[in-house]
């Protein structure tokens, strides 16, 4: 994890717990009504976030809730869908850790616990979780990225995610692709919110580098197998061009002993809801 950046661990769950968590969220869907006006297409592109995500309070404030984010191409212009709802979903987030009790159980496990320990970290705090769905046909790539631009802490490398496969993930479907080493050369961009009064909620600041696509690696796994991926380590997905879906489920951590929280970060802690700890 130091030299490379991620770890893959595999079987950590066990088929049980991922199907636990798809029924899960099954039932989260099937509950689902959302509103025309929070109908948000989740882009990681950024002129398209900025568009989609930046000018929505939907997204801004989903820190503590379970909001539910669209594929691009899923709503007509009036914000119906144009196919089943289950497939128009491309994640639901930002809080399943904190309101969902499959989900808390799952992130806050022994297991997870004793891997926190393991690493060293001594007040790691939960500051959001996703359920990510990579549609097929829909499903958009995750363009190459590091997860401190989005969730920033002073110092850095304090930020780790938790992405666990809940069905195979193959180079067809989507497995992640990381570029090994990459979490020691800083971050060069970061997403901040935007000053009151502008026409986004957020902005990005400094510029997005050109990765050599020959510097990837792909990192298949297979169901119930866990990575861990470094806050600044370069990482991607392609698109789901197979038959099968590639659900997840990921949640990131942050060391929070002698660790600031950018307070320009998307993402803020809130009197409902403030980073509960990972250990219990």
């Amino acid at each position: 994890f130091h030299q490379d950046g991620f770890l893959v661990l595999e079987h950590f769950f066990t088929p049980e717990e991922c199907d636990s968590m798809r029924e899960q969220i099954q039932g989260i869907i099937a509950e689902m009504e959302v509103p025309p006006h929070c109908r948000t297409e989740f882009s990681t592109k950024e002129g398209e976030q900025l568009q989609a995500q930046g000018s929505s309070d939907y997204f801004l404030t989903s820190g503590d809730k379970i909001r539910f984010f669209f594929e691009k191409g899923v709503l007509d212009e009036r914000g119906n869908f144009l196919i089943p709802k289950e497939r128009s979903v491309s994640k639901i987030g930002h809080a399943l850790h904190a309101h969902d009790p499959v989900f808390k159980q799952i992130t806050h496990s022994p297991k997870v616990q004793e891997l926190g320990r393991k690493l060293g970290l001594e007040r790691p705090v939960v500051v959001q979780s996703m359920y990510i769905f990579k549609v097929r046909q829909f499903g958009s790539p995750l363009t190459p990225h590091q997860d401190a631009t989005f969730l920033h802490t002073e110092p850095l490398g304090r930020v780790m995610g938790f992405w666990i496969a809940l069905e195979d993930a193959t180079q067809e479907n989507g497995c992640l692709w990381f570029i090994p080493g990459s979490h020691t050369n800083g971050i060069t961009r970061r997403m901040v919110r935007a000053a009151s009064g502008a026409s986004t909620c957020v902005e990005f600041v400094g510029s997005e580098p050109t990765y050599d696509d020959s510097q990837f690696i792909p990192v298949p796994i297979s169901k119930g197998g866990l990575i861990l991926i470094h806050g600044e380590v370069v990482h991607k997905s392609e698109l789901n061009s197979s038959e099968f879906s590639r659900h997840v489920f990921t949640f990131h951590i942050m060391e929070a002993k002698d660790t600031s929280w950018s307070k320009e970060n998307w993402l803020q802690p809130t009197p409902e809801l403030p980073f509960p700890p990972l250990y219990t």
